[in-house]
C-alpha cells in the first residue's frame, strides 16, 4: 500500500511496489496521503515514487468486473484523484522508474511534472488496444497535458514510449539513470517548494479548468 514520507521540505508518495492498480483500498491511501500533503503548512512540494518493476499499471480491472454494479462510481473516485492530483496546491512530480500504463499513465500526466527512467520500462496509453475507450474526462485530462501531435499517436496508436522517447515526445521532461529517477524528482520539487499555496492552486484551477469540469462531473462520467 502507499506510504508517505518527508525529505526535508519534499513529501515523497512510495505508491507501492506492486502493480499498483487503483483498487478502492489504494486510492483511499492515495487520498489520505494528500489530504497530509494538503493540510501541511510552510514550504512543500510533493514526488509520487514506486518502488519495483512498476510505477501503476493503472485501474484494478479485476477488481472492477467483480464489482461490475459499482463502475460508474469506481470511475468517478479515479476522476477524483486524477482531478485533485492536476489542481493540488504544491508542485507535484511524478518519478517513473518502472513502467506506467493506462490510469497510471493518466495519473503521471496529472503531474506538473515527470522523471522517467531511461533504459528500461514503458509509458502507454493501451486503450486502444484492449478496447475501453478512454472517458471524456480521461481524454480532457491527456489532452491538456500534451502537445496535440503526441496525444493524437499516444491515443490512438497505443504506442509504447521508452524513456528517452518519452522525453523527445514532451511525455516527460527528464530521462535519467535508473538510481538517479527517485534524486532528480525529488531535487525539481525542492527547487519548487515555495510556491505551495492558494497562488499556485488557483493557477492550477484556472490553467486546466476545462479538464478539471469534466473530470468532476458526476452525471455522466462514462460518456
Amino acid at each position: 500500500m502507499p506510504s508517505l514520507d518527508r525529505h526535508d521540505n519534499v513529501f515523497v508518495l512510495d505508491l507501492g511496489d506492486g502493480e499498483n492498480r487503483f483498487h478502492p483500498d489504494w486510492l483511499a491511501a492515495v487520498g489520505a496521503a494528500l489530504d497530509e500533503v494538503e493540510k501541511a503548512e510552510g514550504p512543500r512540494a510533493l514526488v509520487t515514487a514506486a518502488t519495483g518493476k512498476f510505477y501503476s499499471n493503472g485501474l484494478d480491472l479485476d477488481w472492477l468486473f467483480a464489482h461490475a454494479d459499482q463502475h460508474q462510481d469506481y470511475v468517478v473516485s479515479v476522476h477524483e484523484l486524477l482531478a485533485r492530483m492536476l489542481s493540488l496546491p504544491v508542485i507535484t512530480v511524478a518519478a517513473l522508474q518502472g513502467h506506467t500504463f493506462a490510469a497510471g499513465a493518466m495519473f503521471s500526466l496529472a503531474h506538473d511534472f515527470r522523471v522517467m527512467r531511461a533504459d528500461r520500462g514503458y509509458w502507454c496509453l493501451p486503450e486502444a488496444d484492449i478496447n475501453i475507450p478512454f472517458t471524456p474526462g480521461m481524454a480532457a485530462l491527456i489532452q491538456s497535458r500534451l502537445t496535440p501531435r503526441a496525444a493524437h499517436e499516444a491515443m490512438l496508436t497505443a504506442h509504447r514510449y521508452g524513456g528517452s522517447e518519452a522525453a523527445a515526445a514532451g511525455i516527460v521532461d527528464r530521462a535519467v539513470s535508473e538510481d538517479a529517477v527517485r534524486s532528480t524528482a525529488i531535487e525539481i520539487a525542492q527547487a519548487q517548494v515555495n510556491k505551495a499555496g492558494d497562488t499556485v492552486g488557483t493557477i492550477k484551477a484556472r490553467m486546466y479548468a476545462p479538464a478539471l469540469a469534466t473530470l468532476r462531473d458526476t452525471t455522466d462520467p462514462l460518456g
